[in-house]
């Protein structure tokens, strides 16, 4: 049954907790956190291979061939209430087979067959159904845990399903992962602030949870924590399989505890093969029973953790000494002759059956998608007081220094060095600001990019409603700054209180704290970090200003290098801010080697190339600054992903 038919229907039929149990019980009978119906699916994978290309470390060293193999002829099956433990050394390709068959691998060759209920494996739809736990807890810092799961439900559960549901669905999964108490907390950073390492493993498992999946693989979810907080953790994943859903999790030398949690096991050794895949069975005995009847094995210590023990006998070393091969050991074995009778038989799909099918790619609509991305931006950036109160404090401290330097200087026009000195400062306060925006928004950026790469992943939203999201959330805040900058300094430096002056002074100062910015989000797009994306956008604030018309007047620029002036953004902002204040002005001024005394409007035209008819332009180019550098950094956003795997 397909699941969106499945929601639809409980949309329809208004349905209580007690009827959605009820009608998943033709699957699996849950216990809990079952508001919304599922299909339970199985996973089957037959002789799968993964290569990558050969390091050129390898091929340094003599090694011929053009391909690396990670995996070689994986096969098995992952079933509906079944947890499964993907174990092994390290470098046996745990995590590698993880993401092979979860489709989250962003290079390589994969070869094989993958199957979901009998049905050839198609990762667009696969990603509906899916959920992918990371090793890594990667959260918005600045969202609340009940937000976290909002924003997931709003944005993955089909919307046929009412808003109601969701969050109903939203406040069981909370329950389900013990999160209920914690539900106002916000997440905030790890190590730093916020969540404790075992909760934050929790919120990663109920945001993935409320997306309703039926298939959920989890990298490492006991990784770095103590007894105590693995053992909340496992509850919560034993709760998840106990629903009926199908669970994979890569765990790396677990306590007896842990390892007893899981029903099957399915092993491997390095270089990517099989060595075990089958039942764990009660107190490990089956695993135990496989490995002890194969010649030359020590019999397991009394009260051994068998996760080590099974490690320590089929290691590289025990190969060696036995003088076998673990992985062909295991093909020869009846269990794999009924592990591949198995994977054959779920490589057909149930009579009735219908492929997975969904009609557009994501939930939601372009308008959905923004919406839920617009609301947790801004969150984020109302519960962001050290950035946006840093670089405000900056603007005003910058505002009142400008100001008490340059006090009532534009009252001052009678000679060339008065009108010079104007320009240096309104040429120093735009800059100063300017790069202080580009700068303070940086680190912002790329904290949310590394959460927008797991959220994409996921199937959550398209990058174009992402990008505008958190391009628009950034203009009420600098409009806000904007103001009393403005305020500040046009009073302090002493310019004519016009309506027309005052808007255009406005207007160029608002677009151009915008545009940088933009330039700063711009930057970290096309960036692996945002220390390498510091040092990019420095490497242009040198050229910005050197092209600005301050230093060097336009007129006086070479002709190979005018090009450069006319799309440098500074320049525009300084012909605005000059152009607007002075280029009416028909009062005499005195310049040293000029006579007689031109006016101040031609005396600007001719020394700087400022014409106040030229204002149009320079408001329509400002504009367009801020929105080229807004779909550059979209467009990188979308098409560039450093996150490599």
């Amino acid at each position: 049954m397909e699941i969106r038919r499945m929601s639809s229907r409980a949309d329809s039929h208004g349905m209580s907790r007690n009827d959605s149990q009820v009608d998943a019980a033709t699957g699996v009978a849950p216990k809990r956190g079952m508001v919304l119906p599922f299909t339970p699916l199985a996973m089957s994978f037959d002789t799968v291979d993964y290569y990558v290309d050969m390091p050129p470390e390898m091929k340094a060293q003599g090694v011929g061939e053009d391909r690396l193999q990670l995996l070689r002829g994986v096969t098995g099956a992952f079933r509906p209430g079944v947890l499964t433990a993907l174990m092994g050394v390290s470098g046996a390709g745990k995590t590698t087979l993880m993401d092979v068959l979860a489709g989250r691998k962003t290079g390589g060759y994969i070869e094989g067959d993958i199957r979901i209920s009998g049905f050839p494996k198609k990762q667009e739809t696969f990603a509906r159904i899916s959920g992918y736990c990371e090793q890594t807890d990667i959260h918005s810092p600045q969202v609340t845990i009940r937000e976290s799961l909002i924003f997931s439900a709003f944005l993955r559960l089909p919307k046929e399903i009412s808003n109601e549901e969701k969050m109903i669905f939203v406040d069981e999964v909370m329950e389900l992962v013990e999160l209920s108490n914690l539900k106002d907390a916000i997440v905030g950073l790890p190590g730093v602030t916020g969540l404790s390492t075992e909760q934050r493993k929790r919120l990663t498992i109920a945001v993935e949870l409320v997306a309703n999946p039926s298939i959920i693989f989890m990298d490492e979810p006991t990784s770095g924590l103590d007894a105590r907080a693995a053992a909340i953790v496992m509850r919560t994943v034993r709760n998840t399989v106990d629903t009926g859903r199908t669970v994979v999790c890569t765990i790396h030398q677990p306590s007896i505890d842990i390892f007893e949690a899981f029903d099957e096991l399915l092993l491997m050794k390095r270089g990517g093969q099989v060595i075990y895949s089958g039942p764990l069975g009660r107190n490990s005995h089956k695993i135990i029973e496989y490995f002890e009847a194969i010649p030359g094995v020590p019999k397991i210590k009394e009260k051994y953790n068998p996760a080590t023990w099974m490690l320590e006998v089929s290691s590289i070393a025990a190969e060696v000494r036995l003088g076998i091969d673990f992985a062909e050991q295991y093909k020869s074995s009846s269990l794999y002759q009924r592990n591949k009778a198995l994977v054959n038989e779920l490589s057909t799909p149930p009579p009735g059956a219908k492929d997975l099918y969904f009609a557009t790619q994501y939930s939601q609509n372009t308008l959905g998608q923004f919406k839920s991305c617009f609301w947790k931006q801004w969150w984020t950036y109302w519960r962001s007081p050290d950035y946006n109160l840093v670089r405000y404090f900056f603007t005003l401290i910058t505002a009142l220094l400008i100001g008490s330097i340059f006090w009532q200087v534009g009252t001052e026009r009678s000679s060339a060095s008065d009108l010079t000195m104007i320009i240096g400062a309104m040429y120093a306060a735009v800059v100063f600001v300017g790069i202080n925006n580009c700068s303070t928004v940086q680190p912002v950026i790329a904290i949310e990019r590394t959460v927008f790469y797991r959220e994409r992943a996921a199937g959550m939203y398209s990058a174009l409603p992402y990008a505008l999201a958190q391009v628009l959330c950034e203009i009420p805040y600098v409009f806000g700054e904007t103001v009393y900058y403005t305020l500040i300094v046009y009073a302090m430096v002493g310019f004519q209180w016009t309506v027309a002056k005052y808007f255009w002074f406005f207007f160029v100062s608002f677009f151009t704290f915008l545009y940088f910015t933009y330039y700063g989000m711009m930057t970290v797009s096309i960036t692996p970090n945002h220390q390498i994306s510091s040092i990019f956008a420095a490497a242009f604030y040198s050229v910005f200003n050197l092209f600005s018309g301050f230093f060097i007047p336009r007129p006086r620029i070479p002709g190979w290098w005018i090009w450069y002036y006319w799309i440098c953004p500074v320049a525009w902002t300084i012909y605005g801010l000059i152009a607007s204040q002075y280029g009416d002005l028909e009062d005499k001024i005195s310049v040293p080697g000029v006579s007689p005394d031109p006016t101040i409007k031609s005396y600007i035209k001719d020394q700087y190339g400022y014409d106040s008819d030229f204002m149009g332009p320079v408001a329509a180019v400002l504009v367009g600054f801020g929105v080229f550098f807004a779909v550059l950094f979209a467009y990188c956003i979308r098409t560039l992903n450093f996150q490599t795997r």
